[in-house]
Order: C-alpha cells, then sequence, then structure tokens
C-alpha cells in the first residue's frame, strides 16, 4: 500500500523585521514551506537601529506588569504573551548561541551589545528552519477572493500562490528601514479597519525659543506635569528630560508622547511643567529658601542660583520670573521668592506639537484590534491572511515591551498559519 505524503502549506510572510522573521521561523518549525519578502536589501534594518544599536529584546518584568506598559489594547496580547513569553524569547535567543543580559529596569540585552548579533542569530534560524528568504521583493498587492487570499502579486508582476499570508510589515516610523505602510494599504484593500497613524515615543516640540536655547542639555530627577486644556493633568515618575533643537525628548517625554499626539490631534492647547524639585513640596522648598537667604544676605541672586540650576536656565530662570539678577538675598521679597517656587516647582512650556512620525520609535494606531482574533492572529475578515507586529494598533512604552509583542504575535500568527483552519 502506497502512502501518499501530505502537502507541505505554503506560507508567505510579508516584512523581514522582527516579527516576519520569529513567523517565518515559526510556521516552518511547525511544517510548512515558507516564503519570507522583505522590499529591502537585508533584514532587521529598524531592528538593528533599537535601543541605540544595542537592540533592548525585551523586558524580564512579572507577566502581569507586562500589559499595564502598554497605552493601547495591551489586553491584545495576552494570549500571544501567553503562547510566547519574554522568557521563551530570552530562551529561544539563548538556544540560538546568543547569550543575553538583564539591566536597569529590566531591560533585556544581547551581551555583545550588539543589535546584530540578534539580527544575525534569527537570520542563522531562518536558513536553518529551510525559509526561503526572498531580498529586494517588494510586493504590490494582494490577489483576494472572497473571503480568502489566494495569492501575493510582487512588483515585478510575479504572483506568488499562497494557503496563508502573514502581513508583517511594521508602521510608518523610520521609513529608511523599510516602514512605509504597504501593511496598512493591504489592510485596507481586504476589508480592515485602520486607526489613524500618529508618532509615539516621539520628542516633542515647544513653542518659542527657550528649549532650542537650551539644546543638549539634560535634567535629571525631575518630574513633569501634562495638562489638556482645561480638563485633565498627567503627572509623570521622577526621571530624565532632553532639550532638543525643537523642544524636548528623553524618557519622560516619549513614554507619554503617544497620548500627547492624541490631545494634540483633538485640536487640544497642551502645556508641560517642569518640577526641578520634586523631592520638596512648594511650602517645604520656600522654607529652604528663606534659610538659604538668611544664611547669605549679601549674595547676589545670580549667584545663589547656581546652588539650584544648571548654569546655562539661570538666565532663562531669571528673565521669566521678576527678580533682578543683581539683587542681594536679603532684599528679595516675599512675593518674589514665592514666584520663585512656583518657577522651580512648575517650570512652563506649551506643545506645539511632536517630531514627524518619520522619526519616531513607534507608529501608534495600525490595523484595528476587533479586525484580528487575539488567539491566533487571524483576520476575522479573511480566512487565511494573519496580522504581526507594529502594523497593529499595539504601541508600548520603552524597555523592549514593543519588541516583545512583535516577537510574541510574529510567533502566535506562525504557528496558527500552520494549524488547520476553524471553519
Amino acid at each position: 500500500m502506497i502512502l501518499r505524503m501530505m502537502k507541505k502549506k505554503k506560507i508567505i510572510v510579508i516584512g523581514g523585521g522582527p516579527a516576519g522573521m520569529m513567523a517565518a521561523i515559526r510556521a516552518a518549525q511547525c511544517g510548512a514551506r515558507v516564503i519570507l519578502l522583505e522590499k529591502t536589501e537585508r533584514l532587521g534594518k529598524k531592528l538593528r537601529l533599537t535601543g541605540k544599536g544595542r537592540c533592548n529584546v525585551t523586558n524580564a518584568c512579572r507577566m502581569e506588569e507586562f500589559f499595564q506598559r502598554f497605552f493601547h489594547n495591551g489586553k491584545f496580547l495576552r494570549d500571544a504573551l501567553r503562547v510566547f513569553s519574554n522568557e521563551d524569547l530570552m530562551a529561544f535567543f539563548q538556544g540560538l548561541g546568543v547569550p543575553l543580559k538583564i539591566e536597569r529596569q529590566q531591560r533585556v540585552f544581547p551581551e555583545s551589545d550588539r543589535a546584530s548579533s540578534i539580527v544575525q542569530a534569527l537570520g542563522a534560524a531562518l536558513k536553518r528552519e529551510g525559509v526561503s528568504v526572498r531580498l529586494k521583493s517588494p510586493v504590490a498587492e494582494l490577489d483576494a477572493n472572497q473571503d480568502r487570499v489566494t495569492a501575493v502579486v510582487l512588483a515585478d508582476k510575479t504572483r506568488e500562490d499562497a494557503d496563508a499570508v502573514i502581513i508583517a510589515t511594521g508602521g510608518i516610523s523610520y521609513p529608511g528601514t523599510g516602514s512605509t505602510g504597504d501593511g496598512m494599504r493591504f489592510a485596507r484593500q481586504t476589508g480592515h479597519g485602520i486607526v489613524p497613524l500618529r508618532p509615539a515615543l516621539v520628542g516633542l516640540r515647544t513653542a518659542g525659543r527657550t528649549a532650542s536655547a537650551l539644546e543638549g542639555l539634560t535634567l535629571k530627577n525631575i518630574r513633569l506635569e501634562f495638562q489638556r486644556g482645561q480638563e485633565r493633568r498627567i503627572r509623570t515618575d521622577i526621571g530624565e528630560l532632553l532639550f532638543t533643537a525643537r523642544g524636548i525628548s528623553g524618557p519622560l517625554v516619549v513614554t507619554h508622547s503617544g497620548m500627547i499626539a492624541g490631545w494634540l490631534a483633538d485640536g487640544l492647547q497642551v502645556f508641560v511643567r517642569i518640577d526641578l524639585k520634586p523631592a520638596l513640596t512648594a511650602d517645604d522648598l520656600e522654607q529652604r529658601l528663606l534659610q538659604d537667604f538668611q544664611n547669605a544676605p549679601k549674595m547676589q541672586m545670580k549667584n545663589f542660583l547656581k546652588n539650584l540650576l544648571p548654569k546655562r536656565m539661570i538666565d532663562i530662570f531669571l528673565n521669566l520670573g521678576s527678580v533682578d539678577s543683581l539683587k542681594p538675598l536679603n532684599q528679595v521679597s516675599q512675593k518674589e521668592r514665592r514666584e520663585m517656587v512656583q518657577l522651580l516647582k512648575a517650570f512652563p512650556f506649551e506643545i506645539s506639537g511632536t517630531e514627524p512620525v518619520a522619526s519616531a520609535m513607534v507608529t501608534q494606531g495600525g490595523v484595528v484590534a476587533r479586525d484580528v482574533d487575539p488567539r491566533t492572529m487571524r483576520s476575522r475578515r479573511i480566512t487565511n491572511l494573519y496580522f504581526a507586529g507594529e502594523i497593529l494598533d499595539i504601541d508600548g512604552d520603552t524597555g523592549g515591551f514593543n519588541l516583545q509583542a512583535a516577537f510574541s504575535t510574529g510567533f502566535l500568527a506562525g504557528q496558527s498559519s500552520v494549524k488547520k483552519e476553524k471553519q
């Protein structure tokens, strides 16, 4: 009796970033014949830039804390992270011969401090699993028939038939790496909703010239308060801020930039106030100033401020206040002292916009979560189409969370695409 071998499923993955590479690897491990199409000349171009070239591959925090670090649809990731957690990802890379290390705030990096170590390991895994990687192969469109994709059409008019297709083309940040929104076009073409795309994890622009005058200055151990019109205020944790040529950046800023982008898109006026002395209440700070003034009554204000502020901020601080820079401390009035306290606790800027989405670490928005089954990453509209990574309307904090989401959704999409589909 002759046994007929089952034909392998043919899976096409579009996009050679972290989600696409992981999806291709997993689909191949599950027994599929996999073709990975990447429009640029190399895999993982954006991945090579992450973590300032070091690749913050994931975060080692407990899983119950993980979802809290996502700004949109964090709960959508529960199934993907259950199937392929941060511990699974770390074991995966260590199994590929990439030793990892855990740094402050539980951020995980390769011991080499080189993102290329991660990309090379993924490339080796693709080769080992027999994935056919095709570089410089941009996709023009999907050939869809009713509720199924039948083929992928490349820019050179080549057609590749497929049993299932996984779209992992990323968002629109860092377009030079190949993330130019192709996947959003494919999603719209097949009837999926798209949440408007905005920058997330990006610097903010401020009105006026104060920030540019302080360009390059880093403030440490400060707190920010963002205010939306007259309605809502958000206070950050204590951390760092960096002044740029057009505004402000740094961990505290980029973490909240997605929310601020949303406020601005709604046409709301947004302000930020820097608490330069967050360890002290306003009353405590005023008492400290009063004591300091009494201890050095003849000292001029400009010299006294050297004890409180970076040198580059002193003239700007004095210009915003009403105290003469040459005034001795024993001549400072109660009103002037309280104005100083107000400036130290709430140094103001108006937010005029964000840096462009092209320079953002992450794209906010994408394929609407309700159009994708979180248990499989399969489209709810097209029975053999899957989505993974930044193309989804999911964005998280810095610290390895977005990369973990890409790897986890890629793993689940690759695995699900090979399993027998439930009708």
